[in-house]
């Protein structure tokens, strides 16, 4: 889908959320196939965690993500549980 308009898209970038895009779009997915929007405006998923993926369903606000030394300690965190639990 081409932009017609004369001006270029404008792109948003919500930090700790999506790409907010000037619509109507058409995004190319990883395997190959398409997904199209004509609404005005359309949230993109950037977190991975949409349902609805590729377009944001809101699921970035329900856990954020945690920084790479927290996944760390968490991942410790669970492996010391797993571990209680066994002995």
């Amino acid at each position: 889908m081409p932009n017609r308009s004369e001006r270029p898209r404008r792109v948003t970038i919500e930090p700790g959320g999506p790409l907010l895009v000037e619509g109507p779009v058409e995004v190319e997915l990883p395997d190959g196939g398409t997904a199209t929007s004509r609404r005005f405006q359309v949230a993109l998923c950037t977190c991975r965690r949409s349902r609805t993926y590729p377009w944001c369903d809101t699921s970035h606000r329900r856990r954020p993500r945690p920084k790479p030394d927290q996944e760390q300690e968490q991942e410790g965190e669970r492996e010391g549980e797993r571990e209680g639990e066994q002995a």
